[in-house]
């Protein structure tokens, strides 16, 4: 079925953006967040298993949130700051000591972090790309990716957003131009 895809594992990174409290506490759709969270994992168990290298890319929330007065994502003046725990990635993926964590400030992983070092580093030319939310971070960092040269892949089942018809829309419109769109079960197969 999934003939047109092989992936030497070695040179490839699971790209889990912002599977962290603040996200998965959310209403998603079409997947629920801990779907997400357990297709992801999956995901990296089984990449990790094969030799591929596992990055964890979290947003610090209150950085995001407390952008110049003209940026639609500011918080109203004296709202207080998100708890710490909002910026932490969730237990339940289950970090290794080989993994790779970067904290990003803005929607794109790319923008102002060292993960493009980490990656060349590893030799990586594929990343898989799963997370929280679709159209937000994990779109703006495969547009990066798709820049920097990097093969994009993306596990549909193992990404969500806040409603049905962005996750569709990037899916269909979007992600297709930039890399290819293969389930979690399809991806893992055509690992080797």
């Amino acid at each position: 079925m999934l003939s047109d895809l092989t992936l030497d594992a070695r040179v490839t990174a699971l790209l889990a953006i912002d599977l962290q409290h603040s996200n998965v506490t959310r209403q998603l759709a079409p997947y629920a967040a801990d779907d997400v969270v357990a297709r992801t994992v999956a995901l990296a168990d089984t990449l990790r298993d094969k030799g591929g290298l596992i990055v964890w890319v979290r947003i610090d929330v209150n950085q995001l949130l407390s952008l110049p007065a003209d940026r639609p994502l500011t918080r109203a003046p004296g709202a207080p700051a998100m708890p710490p725990e909002a910026s932490e990635l969730v237990p339940a993926l289950g970090l290794q000591r080989d993994d790779i964590v970067i904290v990003k400030r803005s929607w794109g992983a790319f923008h102002g972090t060292d993960l493009d070092l980490h990656l060349r580093r590893h030799r990586i030319q594929n990343v898989v790309m799963s997370g929280i939310a679709t159209n937000f971070g994990v779109e703006s960092t495969a547009r990066a990716a798709f820049d920097r040269g990097y093969r994009v892949l993306f596990a549909e089942d193992a990404m969500s957003t806040i409603d049905a018809q962005m996750h569709s829309f990037a899916l269909t419109s979007v992600f297709p131009h930039i890399g290819r769109v293969r389930s979690v079960a399809g991806l893992c197969e055509s690992m080797k």
